[in-house]
């Protein structure tokens, strides 16, 4: 562990209190999207706490150390658009986002962590204008590049002035998959408010806790995401800020997440009865009880030894098991698990910027999903199990040739 890229959390990051409870602890591991190449193989790995805590005022899930966000995102491997499913999830989303709105050609939507601009294309396509901005150097170039102006940087209250003296302010502010990744929350929603109009419209979509405690999401445990936010706290937060949450919309992907719309509280938009439902379902399911998280992590221990037994007792019949899908999740499943390349002949992945990589901390082989064809493992454990269905029906040949799918979560099983 390298003490200048970390550091130790002394309260909540939305209310700062600062008697928080830890609840689970997976040990200290190198981060989720650190993968290696052959040469890197020999050399000591950093690695950083991943514990857990929870916020007995406020109600918020969150690590207890955080690591440079420089040194995570700077050189980002992960591409959204080599997931067709969440593909077609980008559009509809800037469909929806477009009508609802009445965006048109006099719009300008910025999207923070934009990514390969998966969310920007639809919107472009729709005759909005768009403006990415995301901190990995490589992959916003390649997304200007192609036609989606992405600037490469982290976004704060400096940059958001620039835009917005560049360009004008935002009718909508969008960050997808990336707010639960900000440790100062504060600075990021101060930089929104003076980029985004009077009347504009703030929309994050994050995990959603009811189901990472419903579906035993323990592997979306990752340095990358600080914050495991359900409606109560968020609520807590924007009100903060003279903001308010007006609509919320449960969406799959992730395993769950919801999309959360967010006003200054002057603008004319009315709150809608699902940010109350929602707060409803969250009190009645015991959110702000920490007796309801320290069952969590017992049965993320039953997991734990459920699946060691179940992939112990393949190996023992001299069956092959490979994985499908390196996501920063896997990565923590396998750390914490202590699978390895005796367990697991290689994990296939269907971006080119992952394969001939190794996995950070485990050093499994990752290659191209073409590998399969040829060697016809017994068994696939499904890591990326959030694509599980389009997985199990882009190979149902392997599956009627006698091949076998495993899921990780929320138990253990095979299909």
């Amino acid at each position: 562990m390298i003490k200048n890229q970390v550091k130790r959390i002394s309260c909540c990051r939305i209310c700062n209190n600062s008697k928080l409870k830890k609840i689970i602890s997976l040990g200290s591991t190198p981060l989720a999207n650190a993968f290696l190449k052959r040469q890197q193989l020999h050399i000591k790995e950093s690695s950083f706490p991943l514990k857990v805590y929870f916020c007995p005022e406020c109600y918020l899930l969150q690590l207890g150390h955080v690591v440079s966000g420089k040194l995570m995102f700077t050189n980002y491997l992960y591409k959204s658009s080599t997931s067709p499913v969440f593909i077609k999830h980008f559009e509809n989303y800037a469909c929806d986002v477009s009508k609802k709105f009445k965006l048109n050609q006099n719009s300008l939507v910025v999207d923070i962590g934009s990514n390969d601009g998966i969310l920007l294309k639809p919107f472009k396509k729709l005759g909005v204008g768009v403006l990415g901005v995301d901190p990995a150097i490589e992959i916003s170039r390649q997304a200007t590049k192609d036609g989606l102006e992405t600037i490469p940087a982290f976004f704060n209250h400096k940059l958001a002035e620039g835009i917005r003296k560049k360009y004008g302010c935002a009718d909508v502010i969008t960050a997808n998959n990336v707010f639960a990744h900000v440790n100062d929350v504060e600075e990021l929603i101060k930089a929104v408010k003076s980029l985004l109009k009077k009347d504009g419209i703030f929309v994050i979509e994050v995990p959603y806790l009811v189901d990472f405690l419903q579906k035993r999401l323990f592997d979306t445990i990752y340095h990358e995401h600080l914050s495991y936010f359900s409606i109560s706290p968020l609520k807590v937060l924007f009100n903060m800020f003279q903001m308010s949450i007006f609509d919320v919309r449960r969406v799959d992907s992730h395993g769950g997440s919801i999309r959360v719309f967010i006003k200054n509280m002057d603008s004319k938009q009315r709150i809608k009865k699902s940010v109350n439902n929602l707060i409803k379902l969250e009190r009645k399911l015991k959110l702000d009880k920490l007796e309801t998280y320290i069952e969590f992590a017992h049965k993320i221990e039953e997991n734990k030894q459920r699946l060691i037994l179940l992939l112990k007792k393949i190996k023992a019949d001299k069956k092959t098991i490979v994985g499908y899908g390196a996501a920063a999740k896997a990565n923590t499943l396998l750390n914490y698990f202590n699978i390895d390349q005796n367990t697991l002949d290689y994990i296939v992945d269907d971006s080119p910027l992952k394969q001939n990589l190794y996995t950070p901390g485990t050093h499994i082989p990752v290659v191209s999903s073409r590998r399969l064809l040829s060697d016809k493992p017994d068994y696939i454990l499904i890591l990326a199990w959030n694509f599980a269905d389009s997985i199990i029906k882009r190979y149902l040949s392997y599956k009627k040739r006698g091949g076998h799918f495993i899921l990780p979560v929320p138990k253990p099983q095979i299909i």
